[in-house]
């Protein structure tokens, strides 16, 4: 429903995670019977949980660690894992750059030149370990990378950036043409990222297997701050997700949406879900993990926009093994680890024996409800709750 912000100006109201909550009915389940994998592009993955393509978080030994608990990490295949023989050693200097020289530091690295013999070594050294090989690149690179990552034979595309649609007008150049992508790779591919109904479904229309939604929720992405875009992530999914259905009803194909970004605890993962994800793909919390590459920080994919490169590095700290985090034990009652074990107490608790029907349990509004139990820790903290 829309309301009105001034004369004649329209406006239509929307949610993130913090604004609603999950309601439980008569049904529950045991957690240890509930299923929580993912069927995409003839891969059953046993965890729907995806580590984002930050070459803070995923490099060729995260991705291998991933696969093999059970999830995917995507490797970017524009980032420093394919302009360098040895990107720990820049990655480094990022990690001990001041906060001043970060994000300066963290552009100049990028404008290497991209080494093709790279981006086959990386997918073979993923390959090496039984694993998924999960890759990005950008649209207009998409073609020309996706026929050296086909060969190499990587798993699964991902094209990425800040904003995609098929729809897009340039006096300058050609515009993508996703759908020649699709038909000449021939491979797995997800494109995103969108935030609307109409954007998914032409998306869907050009033959992919997956969506991305977000647009500049992360904590290392500043999309929203300095271009003034984006949609909450529980809306942006649910018209997503709206897409998905009648683009499955209308032509029989499942195309997965997988919420990226802006989700900080296994709550945020679960309300994802009931928004109507497929899958989710996370950044921040990944970040954390002694795994990976960027010890504690990590920074966003903005800095390689040539137009107006931005982002900034995150300090986000480590507090555990990449296997604690995803599925424990946890040591932590912020629910930033166990992403798994909260997913599966989550599903049971609301009687959803799979993520489809996770995808319909009943969502109320709540922005109040983060606050309940802090009053009284407010007031016992100032000797009111005493007796």
């Amino acid at each position: 429903m829309g309301v009105f912000i001034g004369i004649n100006r329209e406006v239509r109201r929307v949610y993130g995670f913090d604004e609603v909550s999950l309601a439980p009915k008569d049904l529950t389940v045991d957690p240890n019977c509930v299923d929580t994998s993912w069927n995409f592009a003839g891969f059953k993955i046993k965890y729907p949980i995806i580590a984002a393509a930050m070459d803070g978080v995923v490099d060729v030994k995260f991705a291998k660690t991933m696969g093999k608990l059970g999830g995917l990490a995507v490797l970017n295949l524009e980032g420093l894992q394919t302009r360098y023989e040895d990107p720990d050693k820049v990655i480094e200097e990022i990690i001990n750059a001041s906060p001043e020289e970060s994000t300066h530091l963290i552009q100049t690295l990028y404008k290497e030149e991209i080494k093709p013999e790279l981006i086959v070594k990386r997918i073979k050294e993923i390959k090496e370990a039984g694993v998924l090989a999960v890759v990005s690149v950008v649209p207009r690179k998409a073609l020309e990378y996706g026929k050296i990552v086909k060969e190499a034979n990587a798993d699964i595309l991902v094209i990425q950036s800040t904003v995609t649609s098929v729809k897009h007008y340039s006096t300058a150049y050609e515009p993508t043409d996703f759908k020649n992508i699709v038909k000449t790779l021939n491979m797995p591919i997800i494109i995103g990222n969108c935030t609307s109904y109409e954007a998914a479904l032409d998306l869907m229309d050009t033959g992919v297997d997956g969506i991305l939604v977000g647009i500049g929720p992360g904590s290392a992405c500043t999309s929203r701050g300095v271009l003034g875009i984006g949609v909450p992530q529980v809306t942006a999914t649910v018209d997503c997700a709206a897409a998905r259905d009648y683009f499955f009803k209308k032509t029989g194909r499942y195309v997965s949406i997988i919420t990226d970004g802006g989700m900080d605890t296994g709550g945020d993962i679960c309300k994802a879900f009931a928004s109507g994800a497929d899958a989710v793909m996370v950044g921040s919390l990944f970040a954390r993990a002694e795994e990976a590459p960027g010890k504690g920080y990590h920074w966003g994919m903005a800095t390689l926009d040539k137009n107006l490169p931005r982002g900034t590095r995150v300090k986000v700290g480590v507090n555990a093994s990449l296997e604690n985090i995803l599925i424990g034990p946890s040591n932590l009652d912020d629910g930033s680890q166990n992403l798994i074990g909260a997913l599966k107490t989550s599903m049971g608790s609301l009687g959803a024996k799979n993520i489809r029907e996770l995808q319909l349990v009943e969502m109320v509004l709540a922005p109040t409800i983060k606050s309940e139990g802090k009053l009284l820790q407010r007031a016992q903290h100032i000797g009111m709750g005493k007796k």
